[in-house]
């Protein structure tokens, strides 16, 4: 099957299923819904596993039979086909977790939380593969509006459509302001199509329209992508959708914005007339350390254990923004197998936090201290996810952060490997000491500071409704293969080396451009493609991150002595920071209002 059939199979296969199951779904019953679920997903995954090796030399297809110039065009390079193809096999991981995951009885719609998970995959796998600004908001709105309904699937209870309403009218907020930007940059150049629109701009000088519409357009992406300031949102949607919702969120949708950072700014704005390099190297560069940093701290200060993977996330996200920053091919390639894999791993954490909340209703890392004793290959694999997300080599998350460090080394011999080393360790840790409290009953039980108000994740509402029955076997199944495939990522040279070539392709804006508007010509005869494979100052310095790793987890459950008073300023720091994440949507929606304008300014002062 060519490339000009795969690609839009990729968008068509879940939204057929989708559209099946909003209709198959009231008369089926639930096993029925299960099985034709599992079988789109799967076809879904068959069908970009066979685009990816096409995209090798960029697959492009024009809908409806129109020209580039005219319509709508999708094109797949390696890197937005894989990315993709991950969507794919992280929505079948969850299809297979979720079997019999709700309790709908026969009579009611059985099919909605699949047909909406289905929905939320073909807005995901349109997003990373259009080659159309307009679309990729579509798409954008789309993956949204799903994602908006997942996170408020359980109406009777009041919290989820509180995180929901926030979720929705934050990033809505955010997508108003991308579409005015799509709007800015067609009043300058009449054109749609990314390659097109990059085009024009070249023969437009570099002025404050482009500035401005490059950072409206961002601005959508970096909310999705939960970068500070824009993450507020993230962690109180986490702590209220249902675990299969938050394996995608955490997996691959804010992956997803990172992607969209890139790729906008490479075949749009890497240009003449666009965003010179070092603007756009130094601001992004500073917003990822910042997104790391604080999401690392954040995550260390939480008991709630969905919170606590949800701030993971934040400070990974600006690992990856700081390694497409590096604006190298080998940066590129890093994020990319870090992304892979941490896609994977937090998807798997996810999932045994599910377990916990069908046991015991509960998240909380405090209220569960020894009583999940009686799941030891749970706590075993939430441990191994720990290392995992601390860098620990072989696995892919390992060769990522060294791929990354490596590449942030050449530019800032220490500075920038060793924010990747601190924020790997520190979430890595926080994961590491829930594992051993919770699964373990390592040290004694916590106590919280009087007067000090904390999201405990007690008393939280089984999902399942029946913790009685025995643990279904692909709620435990379905994270030991998550974790096994990140492990494959950091072994398979061919894995990384595949990324290596898309991270080539994906930063020569002249070669997506051609292939987009007269069809992929003859790829180069030879491509120094970045290095894919361990180096030892990799494995040392994963190593290390996952040594200081478990030993800030050992001295965490250990710790029998005072606590630091409450002047000290490290105590307030921490307190102020907790402070900002409110609750309180006004409040989120100033933070848009000011990341938007300092990102303008940072810009503008340096262009």
């Amino acid at each position: 099957m060519t490339e000009a059939a795969l690609l839009p199979l990729a968008v068509a296969i879940p939204l057929i299923g989708a559209a099946l199951l909003a209709v198959a779904g009231r008369i089926l019953p639930r096993t029925g819904c299960d099985v034709l679920a599992t079988a789109t997903a799967s076809a879904e995954v068959a069908c970009l596993a066979l685009l990816w090796p096409h995209s090798r030399d960029l697959a492009t297809a024009d809908l409806g039979g129109w020209p580039a110039r005219l319509g709508i065009v999708l094109a797949a390079d390696p890197v937005g086909a894989g990315l993709a193809l991950l969507v794919a096999v992280l929505v079948l991981a969850v299809v297979v977790y979720s079997w019999r995951y709700f309790d709908e009885p026969v009579g009611e719609h059985a099919g909605a939380f699949p047909a909406l998970i289905l929905l939320f995959e073909a807005g995901m796998a349109g997003f990373a593969l259009t080659g159309d600004l307009f679309n990729a908001f579509v798409f954008f709105e789309l993956m949204g509006a799903a994602a908006y309904a997942l996170t408020g699937y359980r109406i009777e209870d009041p919290r989820p459509l509180h995180g929901a309403l926030t979720f929705g009218i934050v990033t809505s907020f955010a997508a108003y302001c991308s579409l005015f930007g799509i709007g800015l940059l067609y009043a300058r150049t009449g054109e749609l199509g990314l390659a097109r629109i990059g085009l024009s701009l070249a023969s437009h000088p570099t002025d404050v329209l482009t500035v401005v519409a490059f950072a409206l357009v961002c601005l959508a992406l970096l909310v999705k992508a939960a970068a500070v300031p824009f993450h507020f949102w993230l962690p109180d949607a986490h702590a209220v959708a249902p675990t299969p919702v938050c394996m995608l969120m955490s997996g691959v949708m804010v992956e997803l914005g990172v992607y969209g950072v890139a790729r906008v700014y490479w075949v749009v704005f890497s240009g003449a007339g666009g965003i010179p390099p070092h603007a756009f190297r130094a601001t992004f560069t500073a917003l990822g350390v910042l997104t790391a940093l604080v999401g690392a701290l954040m995550c260390w200060q939480q008991r709630h254990l969905k919170r606590l993977l949800a701030f993971s996330t934040v400070s990974h996200v600006g690992l990856f923004l700081i390694g497409i920053a590096l604006l190298t091919p080998a940066g590129v390639t890093g994020t990319a197998v870090y992304v892979a894999a941490h896609g994977c791993v937090k998807a798997a954490l996810f999932a045994l936090t599910g377990v916990l909340l069908d046991r015991y209703g509960s998240v909380d890392e405090h209220g569960l201290h020894g009583r999940a004793r009686e799941l030891r290959p749970v706590g075993v694999l939430f441990l191994t996810g720990a290392l995992a997300l601390a860098g620990l080599p072989p696995f892919g998350t390992g060769l990522g952060k060294a791929l990354g460090e490596e590449a942030a080394g050449h530019g800032h011999p220490w500075l920038l490997p060793a924010v990747y080393v601190v924020a790997s360790a520190v979430t890595g840790a926080a994961v590491l000491r829930a594992g051993l409290r919770v699964f373990f009953g390592v040290g004694p039980v916590p106590r919280s500071r009087p007067g000090e108000e904390e999201t405990t994740g007690d008393g939280e509402e089984p999902e399942l409704r029946a913790p009685e029955r025995t643990l279904p076997l692909p709620m435990t199944v379905v994270p030991a293969a998550l974790l096994a495939l990140a492990a494959l990522i950091g072994c398979l040279p061919a894995v990384a080396a595949a990324l290596a070539h898309g991270a080539e392709v994906f930063t020569d804006p002249a070669r997506y451009a051609d292939a987009v508007l007269t069809g992929p010509g003859a790829p180069p005869e030879a491509e120094a493609t970045p290095t894919t494979r361990w180096t030892a100052p990799g494995v040392l310095l994963g190593l290390l991150s996952a040594l200081l790793a478990t030993a800030l987890a050992t001295a965490a459950v250990l710790h029998r002595g005072p606590a630091l008073s409450t002047g000290h300023p490290v105590v307030r720091t921490v307190r102020a920071l907790r402070r900002l994440h409110s609750g309180h949507l006004g409040d989120y929606l100033a933070w848009l209002a000011v990341g938007l304008a300092a990102l303008c300014l940072a810009l503008v002062t340096q262009t």
